[in-house]
């Protein structure tokens, strides 16, 4: 019987190791898996204005009284398939926004804005008891302002040089989720955990704000833990097997009752960034 061997093919030349590359290294946040948080449903909160125009309106009204309005809004992220996905909300089907929302002029900017995370994301009534329920919620970096300029739809990543009195300034900021978070949404709305790589470049479908989104988490580094909080993965990452694509989930929506169970969705189409 014949013998063969193994032989191993060898490069004749060998990798180059370089030069350390981790001076001034980012922070490193800590992503918890979507598995670890419960989703669920509240009643409908209709939006405050029937049109843009009407809303463009009242933000009028809002600077002729009170001058320029503060908006807040969260980058909730977490992971799935040790890529980093951001909640947020989908409003008629069309409309994307992230939770949060202008604040009221007489709150201070961090005690209103968790207010108005309260307002959209905390669960109400006995629904549900456990860890995670009450959690308060964590605010971190400003990644971005966005300045109004005029009464118009149009928002920039600057304020422009002739613009002084501005009608309205945007913060991004990122928000930390703990291990265990319970989420309820509106009826009307549904809550999405996107995928970084379906936001980036996607101003078609996402707006100029949250397809930024990518390029102002850059900064971070992320280590991704499993639901045992074992480290299985850390920036820059692994690749992933064929059925671990990250894909959109769809966690709450009023089209059930009850949990989705991230349900997969197709993200064909145009939508719009809910300015």
């Amino acid at each position: 019987m014949a013998t063969t061997t193994a032989t191993t093919i060898q490069s004749n030349r060998p990798p180059i190791r370089p030069k350390d590359f981790s001076a001034q290294q980012p922070q490193t946040i800590r992503l918890y898996p979507l598995s670890n948080y419960t989703f669920g449903t509240k009643e409908t909160q209709p939006e405050e204005d029937p049109s843009v125009l009407a809303r463009l309106k009242r933000l009028e009204e809002h600077y002729d009284v009170h001058g320029m309005r503060r908006t807040c809004e969260g980058v909730l992220v977490c992971h799935e398939h040790n890529h980093p996905h951001v909640l947020m909300l989908q409003i008629a089907n069309a409309f994307f926004k992230l939770p949060g929302d202008y604040l009221h002029h007489e709150d201070e900017e961090v005690d209103g804005f968790k207010k108005r995370l309260n307002e959209r994301l905390a669960p109400v009534g006995s629904q549900f008891s456990g860890e995670g329920v009450n959690e308060d919620w964590e605010i971190g970096d400003t990644l971005a302002q966005w300045w109004r300029p005029n009464f118009e739809t149009f928002m920039y990543p600057f304020l422009p040089g002739h613009v002084t009195r501005p009608k309205e300034c945007k913060k991004l900021y990122f928000i930390q989720l703990p291990k265990k978070k319970v989420l309820s949404v509106p009826k009307n709305m549904k809550l999405l955990a996107v995928p970084l790589f379906e936001l980036y470049d996607n101003t078609a479908r996402y707006g100029p704000q949250l397809s930024a989104i990518p390029h102002l988490l850059s900064r971070y580094n992320f280590e991704f833990v499993d639901e045992n909080d074992n480290v299985v993965a850390m920036t820059p990452g692994t690749p992933l097997a064929e059925n671990q694509i990250p894909r959109t989930k769809v966690l709450a929506s009023a089209e059930e009752e009850q949990d989705t169970g991230m349900t997969d969705v197709k993200t064909e189409g145009e939508g719009n960034e809910m300015q």
